[in-house]
C-alpha cells in the first residue's frame, strides 16, 4: 500500500496539497478507499477517504499504530553542504533511509557552498522516509557556522571526522559506544582548516578518521552513520 505523509493527519484530518495531488488525481483513488499515512512522529495511520480532492483530500483515521525507530539513540550529521546541490540531495535520500534524527548543514571556513535549500532537502527527506517505510521525519536545520554549531550541540558523545594526518585521530568504529546520543561534524571538500580542528578538539570533540580510503564528502557521512548502525545492531 502506498503510504502518504501528513504531518496533521490525526488533528486535522486532511493530506497535503502534494500528497492531495497524488492520491486524488495521479492514483486516482476515491472516498471509500483505505490509505497508510504517516506523521512524521513515529505514527502510522490507517485511514479511509471521505472526500479524493486534488486540493485537500479529507480523510478518516480507523486505527493507528506506532513506528518507533529501530535504532537506540539519536545520531546528528553535521555537514559541510557539497559543492554540487544534487550530492548533497542524494545524501539525504540516502540518511533518511538507513536511519538518521538530524542534519545540520554546516558552514566553515573551506565551505564552496554558503547557503543550501532547505525546503527541497526536506520534500527528500520525506520521500525517502515513505519509500524506506519509515514514520519519522528527521529534522534539517538552517545552514549554521560551524562554531556556532559546536559550542551549542549538547550530545554526550561527539567526533569530528577530518583527513589531517598531522593531528591525531582514531577509528570512528573503535571509538563509537552504542546506544549513546552522538554528534559527528563533517567538512567540505577542502576539509576542516585547522583552526576549526584544534577548536573541535578543545571543546571536547573526539577527532576520528574512517579508514585509509579517501572519500567524498558525502560518502564519508554516509559511512560515518552506517557505521554508527553497525555497530548499535550488535546490541541486538
Amino acid at each position: 500500500m502506498i503510504r502518504f505523509y501528513a504531518p496533521d493527519a490525526a488533528s486535522c484530518g486532511i493530506l497535503p496539497e502534494s500528497d492531495s495531488a497524488h492520491c486524488a488525481r495521479v492514483l486516482r483513488m476515491h472516498a471509500g478507499d483505505e490509505i497508510e499515512v504517516v506523521d512524521g512522529c513515529g505514527h502510522l495511520l490507517r485511514c479511509r477517504i471521505l472526500d479524493a480532492h486534488p486540493k485537500r483530500t479529507a480523510v478518516e483515521v480507523i486505527d493507528t499504530t506506532d513506528l518507533p525507530k529501530v535504532w537506540p539513540a539519536s545520531i546528528t550529521l553535521a555537514i559541510a553542504p557539497t559543492k554540487h546541490n544534487d550530492r548533497m540531495e542524494w545524501l539525504v535520500e540516502k540518511l533518511v533511509e538507513i536511519g538518521i534524527d538530524r542534519i545540520v548543514p554546516l558552514r566553515c571556513r573551506y565551505s564552496e557552498r554558503k547557503d543550501i535549500n532547505v525546503d527541497r532537502l526536506q520534500k527528500i527527506a520525506v520521500s525517502a522516509m515513505k519509500q524506506s517505510l519509515k514514520a519519522i521525519l528527521p529534522a534539517i536545520e538552517p545552514i549554521t557556522p560551524f562554531a556556532q554549531f559546536m559550542q551549542q550541540c549538547t550530545a554526550p558523545q561527539r567526533f569530528i571526522a577530518y583527513c589531517d594526518p598531522s593531528i591525531p585521530r582514531r577509528l570512528l568504529a573503535t571509538e563509537y559506544r552504542p546506544a549513546i546520543d552522538t554528534a559527528i561534524l563533517i567538512g567540505p571538500e577542502g576539509d576542516f582548516s585547522p583552526e576549526e580542528i584544534t577548536a573541535a578538539i578543545a571543546a571536547g570533540w573526539a577527532p576520528i578518521s574512517l579508514g585509509d580510503n579517501r572519500l567524498r564528502t558525502e560518502t564519508a557521512a554516509l559511512v560515518a552513520v552506517d557505521t554508527c548502525h553497525i555497530l548499535n545492531q550488535r546490541l541486538l
